[in-house]
């Protein structure tokens, strides 16, 4: 059994092990303990380790089916190394901070961190299909059985979430199948990556057919990862879900849609991806996501809200690093990826302690904290100023080259453009892009004062956490700090991922 597998299936095994009686905790905690040491084991060692022809290491698979080929597979380039170890990152922080808690919150907890890390890293379709559809299950009991709010409103964004989220699932898998049985050629039937890949080489589709399917995988990832108008499921769903699962799904579940795009649709569909029709459909999608959704951002008056719509608005930055194509953009993408994901976490991490010791989010109560709690207020703003994009922090690193790559072409006609001084759709949205980092600038900030200067109207008390449940907080904290401060060990790992090379030469 190789490592990855043992990955991906100590979760599902922990979770069956607290099913029928094992200590919640315990299992939980090592459980996610022992899958951080064998990611960052993994990943140290990436560069030093063989790869095949497409960048992938420690490549398995077992044989389940012949016709049509089905495998249990597993691989990893670099992209789904770091998304691998973004998770990793999470589940430790998210499973940690779970405290006095049914358990039901560790075993969701591990059944999400198991499906994410099988949709990362298996190299066959069906089950990277499978893996992320099992991830969603507890995500919408959670909200439902434990959700914020009373029953009536927890159920309905369960509801909500599932018919969304559902919707989407089924538009993917509808791209799916029309894009393995275009390439398959009538032959047999193969849901395997990599052969998928060697056949897009040999063989590619026509143009006319790469847009139309390349659209639909847009759409069905695309609502997965709340790109707009497909929206308006996620803010509810991470503002109503109990902290670890807020945690879980925005930090990393989330990343999943712009992982299968990056990984599948970019590379066995290049020419779709760069039909004016898709590139333009695409550019007005992101940009709602990046001004509409900071405009709603900025008039919200709890907390919660906050982050959640924060969270929608920035997944337009990745999908513009998407929309540009270029080696820079692509590597900005999946850093900020990374970067988001443990920002958000840590974010949410602290909006639910503030929730159980104060009984509210909203604004208007909130005031003074940083003089009662100066730990949170520090480490609040550790995720606030990596949000904003601060230099030092990770976001920063993605954010700016995504930006960057937007005025980088391959192609001789838009460069020659750009050297002429005009500005092309992709351009105009990218500085949209810029006018929505002074947008999270101007609501982070405000929180910020809101929640901890000042002094509270309503004589709300909170106290740091004990030095135990410190450990989490700073773990995120010091992985965006260590990040920001050198992004050049999770570049490396990029300068491997041959799909996104690939990618980068459209």
């Amino acid at each position: 059994m190789s490592l990855l597998e043992i990955v991906i299936l100590l979760p599902l095994l922990a979770a069956i092990a607290i099913a029928f009686g094992s200590p919640a905790r315990v299992t939980a905690v090592t459980t996610s303990v022992i899958n951080l040491a064998i990611v960052i084991w993994l990943a140290l060692g990436f560069g030093a380790v063989s790869r095949d022809t497409d960048g992938y290491a420690y490549v398995f698979k077992r044989i389940m089916l012949d016709n049509p080929s089905i495998g249990f597979g597993v691989g990893a380039d670099g992209v789904a190394m770091i998304m691998a170890l973004l998770t990793v990152v999470v589940t430790f922080a998210a499973i940690w901070q779970i405290v006095d808690k049914p358990a039901s919150y560790y075993t969701a907890s591990l059944l999400i961190s198991a499906g994410a890390l099988g949709a990362f890293l298996s190299t066959d379709l069906f089950f990277l299909y499978a893996f992320h559809e099992l991830a969603l299950i507890p995500t919408f009991l959670m909200i439902g059985l434990y959700g914020h709010g009373d029953a009536a409103h927890r159920r309905a964004v369960a509801w909500k979430t599932t018919i969304y989220l559902g919707a989407g699932s089924l538009v993917l898998l509808a791209g799916l199948a029309w894009l393995v049985l275009e390439y398959s050629g009538g032959g047999k039937l193969t849901f395997d990556l990599m052969a998928l890949r060697a056949q897009a080489a040999s063989a590619p589709l026509d143009a006319a057919k790469q847009a139309p399917i390349f659209f639909i995988l847009l759409v069905g990832f695309g609502t997965l990862v709340s790109l707009f108008p497909f929206h308006s499921w996620a803010a509810p769903a991470y503002a109503t879900a109990p902290t670890p699962i807020a945690m879980l799904h925005s930090g990393v579940l989330k990343k999943f849609g712009l992982f299968g795009l990056i990984r599948i649709a970019l590379p066995l569909l290049p020419a779709g991806a760069t039909t004016p029709w898709v590139q333009q459909a695409l550019i007005w999608m992101l940009v709602g996501n990046i001004l509409v959704m900071g405009f709603v951002t900025l008039n919200q008056n709890r907390l919660d809200d906050l982050l959640a719509n924060s969270s929608v608005m920035h997944m337009g930055y990745l999908f513009l690093g998407i929309a540009a194509g270029t080696q820079v953009a692509l590597n900005g993408a999946v850093l900020l990826m990374f970067a988001h994901g443990i920002s958000i976490a840590l974010l949410f991490a602290l909006c639910g302690r503030m929730r159980n010791q104060l009984g509210t989010l909203e604004f208007a109560k909130l005031g003074g904290l940083a003089s009662h709690a100066p730990f949170i207020a520090v480490i609040f703003a550790f995720g606030a100023f990596a949000s904003i994009g601060l230099p030092g922090l990770a976001n920063f690193a993605g954010e700016l080259m995504i930006f960057v790559g937007c005025f980088q072409f391959s192609d001789p006609l838009k460069h020659a453009v750009l050297e002429a001084g005009g500005f092309g759709p992709l351009q105009w949205a990218a500085v949209a892009g810029l006018w929505g980092v002074v947008i999270s600038a101007v609501y982070m900030l405000r929180a910020w004062r809101k929640i901890f200067q000042g002094s509270a109207a309503s004589g709300l008390f909170m106290s740091d956490p004990l030095r135990g449940q410190r450990l989490p907080l700073i773990v995120l904290a010091v992985v965006l700090l260590v990040c920001g401060c050198y992004p050049g060990f999770l570049l490396g790992l990029l300068k491997a991922a041959f799909g996104v090379a690939k990618v980068a030469a459209l």
